[in-house]
């Protein structure tokens, strides 16, 4: 039973990390807000990749069923490596026991966009395009998927010049700087409703503002890079629990920053590649403009010697007529004044 409080806004908790238990098997709370996460984010995906990104039904299928798979073993893998003290020399079920605990976000992130990249290379479809389907998704299960480190009473932060905030958090247990319960903590930043507020906020800008306006692959997916990357960074320098790379350098912290770097450098390349398509667009187009015009001068032309032609024959075939009715006239005078021979 997890105790957590939050006294500035007069909340108190006490929260069971076991839903319920199924043939002896502890269903976890953590587990079923990830996978409400996960179901959710499908739905968003399909919709996305469907209806704006015009890909196929099957192929959303495809890709859910490849990267879910791999997106688990790298955050697995990654939470292993950066924590490998604490799994060195116990063996490869132990790493491998993801019901003990232990998964990094980015190792999910890394290797499933690998996989889209991989996948999309082998059917020679576009990356872009599905991975700014995907950016939302993920950035939908991120934003539930936090709440499980609420239940599981983790994912929080330092205590330094917290006293005074109303959304400050009190836990039963606090480890700070390896020390469990230090005396002089009473209060914590609740860094996992931080990491939740802000991918909900990146969330809605995105679909509010960015995909209806949406011009080029890619643009989604880097700006979600960059949102999460941004916040990400910030707030792992105010957690107690993170994950170290060495010493005493945050391997989220790195991660967020490159993150940042490359969308800027992804949004930059990609809007001007964008602009240079307008402009070459725009010259095709006042060349097309152009050949239009000259082919509409022509066939004018052509109307017109058409009815010039017309307009001749009928008055060569006027003056036929006119001359054929003299004809007459005169055949028709000489049978008037002719003499009669008859006696």
């Amino acid at each position: 039973m997890n105790k957590i409080n939050f006294p500035g806004l007069g909340l108190e908790f006490n929260i069971s990390e076991t839903a319920f238990t199924v043939f002896g098997l502890e269903i976890k709370w953590y587990g079923i807000i990830l996978t409400t996460g996960i179901l959710l984010a499908f739905f968003l995906f399909y919709y996305l990749a469907v209806k704006r990104e015009m890909l196929d039904a099957d192929t959303v299928y495809n890709i859910v069923l490849l990267i879910l798979p791999i997106a688990i073993i790298g955050a697995r893998f990654v939470y292993v490596v950066t924590e490998w003290d604490r799994f060195k020399g116990k063996g490869f079920i132990n790493m491998i026991n993801i019901r003990n605990g232990g998964i990094a976000i980015y190792g999910a992130i890394i290797f499933g966009l690998a996989a889209v990249l991989i996948y999309n290379k082998v059917k020679k479809t576009s990356s872009l395009s599905m991975l700014d389907a995907l950016a939302p998704a993920v950035m939908l299960g991120q934003t539930i998927g936090r709440w499980g480190n609420f239940v599981n009473a983790e994912a929080y932060g330092w205590s330094e010049g917290v006293d005074k905030l109303p959304w400050r958090m009190e836990l039963e247990k606090y480890v700070i700087d390896g020390r469990l319960n230090p005396p002089e903590v009473t209060s914590v930043h609740p860094t996992f409703l931080y990491e939740s507020i802000w991918n909900f906020i990146g969330l809605a800008i995105i679909l509010i503002f960015l995909y209806r306006k949406k011009k080029f692959n890619g643009e989604i997916f880097f700006a979600y890079m960059g949102w999460y990357g941004l916040g990400r960074a910030y707030i792992e320098t105010l957690r107690a629990d993170s994950l170290y790379i060495v010493g005493n350098i945050k391997f989220s912290v790195v991660v967020g920053i490159l993150c940042v770097i490359a969308a800027i450098i992804g949004e930059i390349t990609l809007y001007k590649r964008y602009k240079e398509e307008q402009l070459e667009m725009s010259d095709y187009k006042s060349a097309f403009e152009a050949v239009k015009v000259a082919l509409s001068k022509e066939e004018d032309a052509l109307k017109q010697s058409e009815t010039e032609e017309v307009d001749e024959i009928e008055e060569l075939e006027d003056d036929d007529e006119e001359t054929l009715a003299e004809q007459d006239l005169i055949d028709g005078d000489i049978n008037e004044i002719e003499p009669d021979t008859e006696e």
